[in-house]
Parts: C-alpha cells; structure tokens; sequence
C-alpha cells in the first residue's frame, strides 16, 4: 500500500509541475502575442517625423530618393477639410483632408488612402495625388481615423475593418461636391490599399480601386510584418499571430482579419481595378499582385496586368519609375472613370 501511495503521489507531482509549465508556457505565448498586436495596432496620431511640416505644396522623400521628384509634384491651391466618417461610432468625430479640386467643379476625382502608421502627408500618396490633378482629376488625400490630422475612437488600427467606412465618408463627401458616384476612384498605399479594396468591396458604387502593394490575406500580411519588424527569418514569429488576433477581439473589439482583400474583390464584377507592386519589396512578395489580379479577372473585373515595378521595395515603384507609375495610373482611371 505504501508503494501504491508514493506512486499515486509521484503522479500528483508531475501532473502539478506539468500543469505549472503549461501555465507559464501560455503566459508567455499571451505576454509575447500581446506585444506583437500593441505594436502592429497602435496608430500614431501623428506622421512619420519626417513627414510632419510636409504639404502638398512643399514635401521630402525618403532618404535614397531624387528629391526633384518631391519638386515636379508640388500642388498648390489645396484646401484643408473636415468631413465625417460612415461609422456611427465616428459620429462626433471629423477625419481630416487635403482637397485639391480641378478646374472643372464636375471632373473626376479620386480619393487616396496613406498605409498603417502613416498619414496623408507622406510622399507615396502626395505624388500619385499630383500626377492625377496634372491631369485634370480632383483629389482628396485623407488621414484615417486614429492617424494624422484625423480624430480617433481608440488609437488602434482594425486592419481596414473600421477604416473602411472612414474611405466611404471620403467617397460620400466628394459626391456632395458634386461629382457623380461612377466618376470618383480609390487609390490606396500598403494597408491602405487592402482598405480602399474593402471599401470598394462593401459599396457597389465605387467605380474604380489602385492598389499599390497590398496583400491578398490580413492575417498573413500581419504574419509577414511581425517577422520583418522582428527580424526573424525562420518566420516562426508567424505562430503569434492567432494569439495577436485574439487579443485584437478581446481588448478592442477589433476583427483584424474580418476582411481579406482576395475575397473582396469578388464584389468587382463589371467595375475596374488594378494592382501594383515593387519587385524587391522585402515584407510582402511582389507576387501578391499577381495573385489579386488573377482573381479579380475570375471575379469579371476589368483588370490590366500586375506591375511589379523593376527595383522598387515596398512603396516604391512611385519613386523608382514615376514616369512609368504616372502613365499606368492616368491611363487608369481614365478609362475607368470615363471622360473630363
């Protein structure tokens, strides 16, 4: 009997150390995911410092980068606006804009999107918004909520699940300028493409979406960064994510996978859209683009093939071959929002 008692307590033991390192073990992979969804999700409420003093009128590129670029885009004869986002958790906020209107009150008009972290005063949205107002389009470079110039709900990114609805508060307030629905487009930056894809996706009357650099999948794109941002080229990071993700839901109430912009673009049928992407971009492959243009075509979208932009990292194809970037994006929205 005694042997029976000390092996039922030899048991007890290891069940008790097991059930101790399990514990800490999920402690760990809790404090670890957590630290990766606080530093993928807190939105800055504020630009880059480099980006801070730049206007459309006046702004610099990125180290490495011609600045005569930053010279022949200038823009002058913008307006700073304020206009509310569809979300009615937004209702008592405003989302902050450049508005630079044609000369034509009814011209085409295109609305651009800044990625995550970043904001309407970053050079990769200023320079697309001046290739197209050479061209006769009105442009509204926003800042989404949480970023910029722009109110807040709670200082955190949602993946383009919330943010979306800041894109249509954009489209819906162009269309009180009075430019017809089918005459306005979406360009959108990284993050900012996924989310003008969702906002295309969710309302059927945006006629036309540039997407430079996005992603097919959000939980993967937010795999792929974690391992950038940690340097971590086993990509085992990656297994973070879920527990990121949880957490997103359990502390802000935030889906960041709720959309992936592959499946969004099942909505594209008839309307036009078109994907972009620098060849060496080192966190989110160029085939990306690819990948998003096939479907789109599957979908019945009108589509022109993917340009992954020789030598351009993330980003980049504006600044490495903007005669290139410009002739594509013109050519675009021309043809997919009609006639001046």
């Amino acid at each position: 009997m005694a042997m029976a008692g000390s092996g039922r307590s030899r048991s007890a033991r290891v069940v008790s150390r097991l059930a101790v390192a399990g514990g800490l073990t999920a402690l760990a992979y809790g404090t670890a995911a957590y630290v990766v969804y606080d530093a993928l999700s807190r939105a800055p409420r504020a630009c880059w410092p480099r980006d801070a003093a730049n206007t459309p009128a006046s702004f610099v590129v990125p180290d490495g980068v011609d600045d005569a670029i930053a010279v022949a885009n200038r823009m002058t004869g913008y307006e700073d606006v304020r206009f509310p986002s569809r979300d009615p958790v937004m209702a008592r906020g405003r989302l902050a804009g450049w508005w630079i209107p044609a000369d034509d009150p009814g011209a085409r008009a295109v609305v651009l999107v800044h990625g995550i972290k970043s904001c309407r005063r970053e050079a990769n949205v200023l320079i697309p918004a001046a290739m197209l107002r050479r061209a006769g389009f009105s442009v509204l470079v926003m800042d989404l909520r949480d970023h910029g110039d722009s109110d807040g709900d709670d200082g955190r990114f949602a993946g383009g699940s919330e943010e979306y609805l800041d894109v249509l508060g954009a489209w819906d307030w162009v269309r009180s300028k009075g430019v017809a629905g089918e005459r306005i487009g979406l360009l959108g930056v990284s993050f900012g493409a996924v989310t003008a894809i969702i906002a295309g996706s969710q309302e059927p009357g945006v006629a036309a979406v540039w997407s430079d650099s996005a992603p097919p999948r959000t939980a993967e794109a937010i795999g792929l960064f974690v391992a950038s941002q940690l340097r971590d080229p086993t990509g085992l990071s990656k297994l973070l994510v879920p527990g990121a993700l949880l957490l997103a839901r359990i502390t802000a109430g935030d889906d960041l996978a709720r959309f992936d912009p592959i499946d969004e673009l099942d909505a594209y049928r008839g309307r036009s859209v078109a994907f972009v992407h620098g060849e060496l971009d080192p966190v989110l492959p160029a085939r990306f683009a690819t990948e998003l243009r096939e479907r789109a075509i599957r979908a019945g979208a009108s589509a022109p093939e993917a340009w992954i932009a020789p030598g351009a990292g993330h980003t980049e194809a504006v600044y490495r071959d903007p005669a290139g970037y410009e002739e594509r994006l013109v050519a675009f929205f021309t043809a997919a929002l009609g006639a001046r």
